[in-house]
């Protein structure tokens, strides 16, 4: 097998790898959202704009971090900066993270125009999150070819993590 066949070879378990990480992202984001707004819904004192400015700010926040966590380790184990078409794959896997502003902001701009109270976008912003983790689960259960119950099972397990989340965010009153 030449270079180029063996690079072909490679490639769909690279785009699986790929789309493994960004995945993983996403649903880091996703709970991690849920606990910002959950928290921004049990303050009581936040309005529309600074409630999304929060929102805005954790998403960019954590993509910034794992941008950060990416380049530094690519220095320990390279001993370099990555560069490139290294520095566009962390880009695109670390993408994600921004995504899970998305819906919590229609549901703020919703609020704003009078469509539902504040605290109702941002509970509601948390059961679609909540509703995400659940569909990912049972997608992945349904993927392992176990049947429709072990796949509900898969879904209902990420819910509980994404509600135990909010439980827990909501105790804390914070």
């Amino acid at each position: 097998m030449d270079h180029a066949e063996a690079a072909a070879a490679g490639a769909p378990a690279e785009e699986a790898a790929a789309a493994a990480a960004r995945l993983k992202e996403r649903l880091y984001a996703t709970i991690t959202m849920i606990s910002v707004v959950i928290g921004l819904a049990v303050s009581g004192h936040a309005d529309a704009a600074g409630t999304a400015a929060t929102v805005l700010t954790a998403a960019v926040g954590l993509w910034l971090a794992a941008l950060v966590a990416d380049q530094q380790a690519h220095r320990v184990v390279h001993g370099r900066l990555a560069t490139g078409a290294e520095l566009r794959h962390m880009l695109w896997v670390s993408s994600p993270l921004l995504l899970s502003a998305v819906g919590p902001l229609i549901l703020i701009a919703a609020s704003a125009l009078g469509v539902m109270d504040l605290q109702t976008a941002l509970y509601a912003s948390a059961g679609v999150s909540v509703a995400s983790l659940f569909g990912w689960g049972w997608y992945g259960g349904v993927r392992m070819g176990s049947g429709a119950a072990v796949a509900l099972l898969a879904g209902a397990l990420d819910a509980a993590i994404g509600l135990a989340v909010a439980v827990v965010k909501a105790a804390a009153g914070h």
